[in-house]
């Protein structure tokens, strides 16, 4: 047995011998990075190192790489003419625009007699035929209907009699409010006593303007007769123009809203939600004694939509006016693009979970591009677990 043990000391496979250098070699490695790692936490947790650091990042974001400036004269005038013809592209695409609103315009007067329709249907001017009140569901609704056919039955029979004894509502009672409350970028605009005046909406048009005139388009809110203001129409009309600035014509990116005008609502007396009356105390400084003072100051209120802030012509706008204006445009393309076209989808909240299922849509897809990225890296033989636990600084860099 003492044979061998010596034989066993003496005796080393160079196969074994190998091992143990390539250990020692990782081992020298891995202390060569952990005192790399300590040295450069102690220089980032100096702040001069940091801030000449970040000073140096910031001098790179979105700086010119300086290949451009160190072109040849003669190559620099060759991308001047580059330039000039990128203008001429926008001027083109300008006209491009400008047929498009032709086309649009022509296209309005195919759709408005289907809103019209819509419109008689809404407010009780024309009641629909069972052939035009027929809806043919889709395969899957028809197997959630047959489920349900049985349960659905009594239930049917009791709204009907209940029906019965109610009086028959007229049309689509609060078509349009119900439209607005259902869109967040309407229904942020409403408050409660809004509610009351747009049940009265009757119908939202679309106007384009005539051919040969500047583009624009007016939108037409039609009411019933009511308690709130004498008018029977308001509108809203905005001003575009499809032409590339002189002074910028890279930046030309389609038509752009120039600026927007509203109308005058008429009132009844007492009944403009634009306003609110409030009651303040005043103490004199000399006699010491108070009196309350009534002031009417403005108020929040779906129609101030028809009051915008006007735009001046050569004088800049301050921010909260640039940002109110914004916003009146996003508004206005929204009820033109989306609401008008589609306004039943949006009563019924179809359009809204079109939309919700797009954005669900992108981040499932998202998610699954992760998880591929995730599975790759796992069956990728070269994959380092360690890598990946590295602060978020690191993997920045």
């Amino acid at each position: 047995m003492a044979d061998l043990d010596n034989k066993d000391q003496t005796e080393i496979d160079p196969a074994d011998m190998e091992d143990v250098e390539d250990v020692e070699e990782e081992e020298t490695v891995e202390n060569s990075k952990s005192k790399a790692r300590q040295l450069t936490e102690q220089l980032m947790q100096n702040p001069q190192i940091l801030a000449a650091l970040q000073g140096g990042l910031e001098g790179l974001n979105g700086s010119p790489s300086g290949y451009i400036e160190s072109l040849p004269k003669v190559v620099k005038r060759r991308i001047n003419a580059l330039k000039n013809l990128q203008v001429k592209c926008a001027h083109i695409e300008a006209k491009f625009y400008e047929e498009v609103h032709e086309l649009e315009r022509k296209y309005a007067a195919l759709y408005q007699p289907l809103f019209d329709k819509r419109s008689d249907i809404v407010k009780a001017a024309y009641e629909p035929t069972d052939e035009e009140c027929e809806w043919k569901v889709d395969e899957e609704e028809e197997l959630t209907v047959s489920k349900k056919d049985e349960m659905k039955e009594k239930a049917k029979l009791e709204e009907e009699k209940k029906d019965e004894e109610k009086e028959d509502p007229k049309g689509i009672p609060e078509f349009w409010l119900t439209v607005f409350k259902n869109v967040d970028l309407l229904s942020d605009m409403l408050q409660d006593h809004d509610e009351p005046i747009l049940k009265h909406l009757q119908d939202i048009k679309v106007k384009f303007s005539d051919p040969g005139q500047p583009m624009s388009f007016t939108l037409e809110f039609l009411f019933e007769a009511n308690e709130f203001f004498t008018n029977t129409l308001l509108t809203k009309t905005y001003q575009m123009r499809s032409e590339p600035d002189e002074g910028d014509p890279f930046s030309f990116d389609g038509p752009e809203i120039m600026s927007c005008t509203g109308c005058t609502i008429d009132w009844t007396k007492g009944k403009n939600v634009t306003l609110k009356t409030i009651k303040k105390k005043q103490k004199h400084k000399g006699r010491g004694t108070v009196r309350t003072v009534t002031k009417t100051v403005p108020n929040d209120s779906f129609f101030n939509f028809f009051t915008p802030p006007e735009v001046p012509e050569n004088a800049e706008l301050d921010e909260d006016s640039e940002a109110v204006l914004a916003a009146d445009f996003e508004i206005g393309h929204f009820i033109r693009e989306r609401i008008i076209p589609r306004a039943v989808l949006y009563f019924t909240g179809e359009a809204i979970e079109d939309d919700d299922d797009d954005y669900d849509e992108e981040g499932e897809e998202a998610d699954d591009e992760e998880g591929e990225e995730e599975a790759d890296e796992e069956n990728d033989p070269d994959y380092d677990p360690k890598k990946d636990s590295a602060p978020a600084e690191c993997k920045n860099q």
